[in-house]
Formats: C-alpha cells, sequence, structure tokens
C-alpha cells in the first residue's frame, strides 16, 4: 500500500511540473456568472488536485470567459450541459502553437476511499469497484470531458443534474453545485458563461 501511495504522489507531482502547475490540494469555490443567472461549485481539490489545478490554471487565463454552453443533452429528469474553451481566446491560441497545435490533456484522477492519493489513467471496469469512490455522479456534479480512452480533457467539462451512477469511475468528477442548482437546470444551448473566477 506505501508503495502505490509513493507512486501516486509521483504521478501526481510529474503532471503537474509538465503542464506547469502548482498542485493545489484544498478545496476552492468558482463562482460561474452566465446568462441565466450565477451559481457557485466547491472544487475537490483535496481529491482531485491535478483536475483543479489545470481548471482553476484555465480560469485565471480567462479561457471560459464568453464561452457558451455548446451542447445541452436532455433525458427525463436528467440533464447534460457541456462547456469549454473559448478559441478565439489569446492564451488558448498561442498555447496551440506552442503544443503543435494539441492541448496538453491530464490523465483520467479518480480517487477510492481509505486511499491517501487519487489514482491516474486508472478507468473502473468492475461496477463493484464504484462503492468505493470518494466521488460519484450527483445532482449538479461537474466532471471533464474526456478526449481519449483514459484521457481527460484540458479544457471541456459538463455539469450533470441527477445522480448518474452508470458513468460513476469512468470520467474525473472534480466538484459539485453547491449553491444556485436551479440556475443550471435552466442553461440552454443559446446560453453562456460571462465569467468564471475563484472566490476563496
Amino acid at each position: 500500500m506505501p508503495a502505490c501511495s509513493n507512486k501516486n504522489e509521483i504521478i501526481s507531482n510529474y503532471h503537474c511540473q509538465k503542464l506547469q502547475l502548482t498542485c493545489i490540494k484544498k478545496n476552492k469555490i468558482a463562482l460561474f456568472k452566465t446568462s441565466k443567472g450565477n451559481f457557485e461549485v466547491k472544487l475537490f481539490g483535496k481529491d482531485n488536485p491535478l483536475t483543479v489545478s489545470n481548471f482553476v490554471e484555465n480560469i485565471e487565463k480567462n479561457i471560459y470567459e464568453n464561452q457558451k454552453f455548446y451542447k445541452i443533452i436532455n433525458y427525463p429528469q436528467l440533464k447534460f450541459v457541456h462547456s469549454g474553451v473559448n478559441p478565439k481566446n489569446t492564451f488558448y491560441i498561442e498555447g496551440n502553437k506552442k503544443l503543435n497545435k494539441k492541448n496538453p490533456s491530464i490523465p483520467l484522477e479518480i480517487k477510492f476511499q481509505k486511499e491517501i492519493k487519487p489514482r491516474y489513467s486508472y478507468q473502473i471496469k468492475n461496477p463493484s469497484e464504484t462503492e468505493n469512490l470518494v466521488n460519484s455522479f450527483e445532482r449538479g456534479s461537474i466532471a471533464m470531458v474526456k478526449s481519449g480512452k483514459n484521457n481527460s480533457s484540458s479544457t471541456e467539462f459538463f455539469f450533470v443534474t441527477n445522480k448518474l451512477p452508470e458513468l460513476d469511475g469512468r470520467y474525473s468528477i472534480f466538484g459539485k453545485v453547491i449553491k444556485g442548482i436551479d440556475i443550471l437546470e435552466k442553461i440552454k444551448k443559446e446560453d453562456f458563461i460571462k465569467e468564471v473566477k475563484i472566490t476563496n
């Protein structure tokens, strides 16, 4: 067990250094200002330091400013709300040039109960393992959109408006709406994010 813990610590630090991120290891609050109103999201930096650090970095670079919610998927009693990068953002364009037009991807990051560190690039295949997850899809959960089999996107994310156990262990769930869930449920495809900022 200690060997696994040390390995994950090394992996976490490796990805932070590679992406030039300062790994945030405490929870944060993000305020989403949208054309429908505002809502607050608790970011799980304690359990998902790499994913949260990457998301906070994107916020600080104003990547999500004036970005539309580009995809809304509605099912009975369930809604997926997708958003991501503003392709006209200067930081995004310059970053793509430096990376030969490829966004850096961050690995899938999930945390199990009774484990000190999260696991990276580990996707649950056995449904019984989901019982030991620290974070699962609940009403208002936010997760990263995956760009590959085990990687999550560096910029795109989505919210769900109900429990969704079918997706547990397959995406990096890195936060949850704690105030203004009714605003999230009202969002439509033509709506957009005015601004996202960290409030603590």
